[in-house]
């Protein structure tokens, strides 16, 4: 087992422009999935969702709007490193929330001790896990084919 980083963040979830309420989330990396992020939230009366993308997104995201199709990151407003909204969505439905960017700056922080951004490829671990998820892909396309 790899090594994490883990942090519960308060973000606004916004249901429309006239109604969001604030929910804890969970921000989570891990060394043995070193370019992903893990976001899980957990909204009342449903099950915990969790969301994977791209640590590099949400760098980005922080300080310009980026992403494509699922997941879309974006400074609110143009001064620097104030407020981010995180949009998440799957068909017609998606999640929207608003954070500060410190708390995701902090954690990015400390993911990048952990695994510098860059250097992910560099884990081992990692390699041969994908090595292995590969491998059995190709065993069973050659079985079913």
């Amino acid at each position: 087992m790899g090594e994490s980083v883990q942090a519960e963040v308060m973000m606004s979830f916004l249901v429309s422009e006239e109604l969001s309420f604030r929910i804890p989330v969970e921000l989570r990396y891990e060394t043995c999935d070193p370019y992903a992020v893990r976001l899980t939230f957990h909204l009342p009366g449903d099950a915990p969702v969790t969301w994977a993308f791209g640590r590099e997104l949400l760098v980005d995201g922080v300080g310009r709007p980026c992403g494509d199709g699922d997941v879309r990151i974006a400074p609110v407003d143009p001064e620097p490193l104030a407020e981010v909204l995180i949009r998440l969505q799957v068909g017609s439905d998606q999640a929207l929330f608003r954070s500060s960017a410190a708390p995701l700056v902090a954690f990015l922080d400390r993911t990048d001790k952990l695994v510098p951004l860059g250097q992910e490829g560099a884990l081992a671990d990692f390699d041969a896990h994908l090595d292995e998820a590969l491998d059995r892909i190709l065993a069973e396309e050659q079985s079913a084919g």
